[in-house]
């Protein structure tokens, strides 16, 4: 039986230990469609375990996630990527300033998204029998 250590990490033939059933060894590139099988099968186990916001495939117990996040080795693709971004706009804090630095604030997917995308034009619903009202 191969290791995870003994293969390349993005080989999608390599096995990875399940972390909910220690004894289940599954292939990368199933790994994710296992993972929501095995919670469904283990609601008991998958109660205990916590989601690493930096890679959906780490589940570790939730009094262990704080130290996961400091530890992650997906964190540092994170932070290239937003260090990446620049931090051009952001004005030093004022004495009393609560507010979070630009800098500090971790970018989603989904934010990048919403604010890339083109503007939004919001269309009144079609009333049988009435004149359509303008556009927004």
């Amino acid at each position: 039986m191969e290791f995870e250590e003994d293969v390349d990490e993005f080989d999608p033939e390599r096995l990875i230990q399940c972390p909910l059933v220690k004894h289940h060894w599954i292939r990368a590139r199933r790994f994710p469609y296992h993972l929501v099988k095995c919670k469904e099968s283990n609601p008991e186990i998958a109660k205990k375990l916590a989601t690493c916001p930096f890679n959906a495939r780490h589940l570790v117990p939730k009094a262990d996630l704080g130290d996961h996040i400091m530890k992650c080795s997906d964190k540092a693709f994170m932070e290239q990527d937003v260090g990446a971004q620049g931090t051009t706009g952001n004005v030093p804090p004022k004495d009393g300033d609560v507010t979070i630095p630009r800098h500090k604030l971790e970018e989603t997917l989904l934010t990048k998204l919403i604010f890339s995308a083109r503007p939004v034009v919001l269309i009144p619903p079609f009333l049988w029998g009435e004149e359509p009202a303008p556009a927004l």
